[in-house]
């Protein structure tokens, strides 16, 4: 895509985006509490599957900076000592790298020296975000899930690094699948990079990974998808677009209001939904609650 026409497509989808009004939680207007009810009725078996890849703590070539996690308790002399004691321990984590599973809140993307919906990029300050921030989600979002599988779409275990998702792609799973995303959903879109890793082992996801043409976004806002899920950055890598190295981050949190979740893992709920005959389900994402922060580590849930 060239520069001039992802320019079009932003300054379009950010129009379209203004239009619908905004009260404060962007594309997660769509997802209205009638919404919500009718997914609780996706829930037929009550089987559960967790979307998140367990949190990583040593370094590699996609996490130069892993998790931290140590033990802060019981002390030395408090084990086998009589009385009561705890185990304690204490974690930190980069939220946006390229292996923990986590959400982007609508501050993470600061294109032109602005955020979504013309907040300032001054709002992010050293010590946070004062708008748009993860904050806006603290009460959770609960709504009707859909998986597309692309690698199945096309009969191979993972999409390879560079390739792109295209519009075509997402309707083209949808009719073999036997579903349909609708206003208010929650889009999951699996490559396969999970299973790659773990079948050719990590590699620097920073310079090569799968993901969505910039073009496909159109997909999403002619859906009016409330939040986007991938099981990479979404992002193709490299970028598609010359001199714009997140152009689906660009369209779809700072000009539609969408919040991403990244690096999240669909290798249990693929198989799970192939063996309920169905692809879509009540989804609960509930992120921390941190009120400045631009994101948040994440474990969503499929109630199938």
């Amino acid at each position: 895509m060239t520069p001039e026409a992802f320019r079009t497509l932003y300054e379009r989808l950010r129009e379209e985006a203004r239009q619908g009004g905004d009260d404060g939680r962007g594309a997660l207007k769509h997802l209205t509490p009638e919404r919500v009810a009718a997914a609780a009725r996706e829930v037929r078996s009550g089987r559960t599957v967790s979307l998140a890849a367990p949190v990583e703590t040593a370094a590699g070539p996609d996490n130069p900076e892993p998790a931290g996690h140590r033990m802060t308790g019981p002390a030395p002399e408090e084990i086998g000592a009589d009385g009561l004691h705890f185990a304690r321990d204490r974690f930190t984590m980069n939220v946006h790298g390229d292996a923990d599973s986590h959400l982007d809140a609508l501050c993470h993307v600061l294109y032109d020296g602005e955020l979504y919906n013309g907040v300032p990029a001054g709002s992010v300050t050293p010590d946070g975000a004062t708008a748009l921030s993860v904050d806006v989600v603290r009460d959770g979002i609960v709504g009707r899930g859909v998986l597309l599988d692309i690698p199945r779409l096309r009969g191979v275990p993972w999409l390879e690094p560079g390739d792109h998702v295209t519009a075509d792609d997402l309707a083209a799973a949808e009719t073999a699948q036997g579903v349909r995303v609708g206003a208010g959903d929650l889009l999951l879109v699996r490559v396969g990079h999970r299973r790659r890793r773990r079948e050719r082992g990590a590699w620097d996801a920073a310079q090569a990974r799968a993901g969505l043409h910039p073009a496909a976004v159109e997909f999403l806002a002619e859906r009016r998808v409330s939040v986007l899920g991938g099981d990479g950055n979404n992002d193709t890598a490299p970028s598609a677009v010359e001199g714009v190295a997140f152009p689906v981050h660009v369209l779809t949190i700072h000009a539609m209001g969408l919040h991403l979740m990244d690096y999240l893992q669909f290798e249990e709920l693929a198989p799970a939904c192939e063996q309920e005959g169905r692809w879509s389900f009540l989804c609960v994402v509930a992120p921390l609650r941190l009120p400045s922060a631009t994101g948040s580590p994440v474990n969503p849930i499929a109630v199938l």
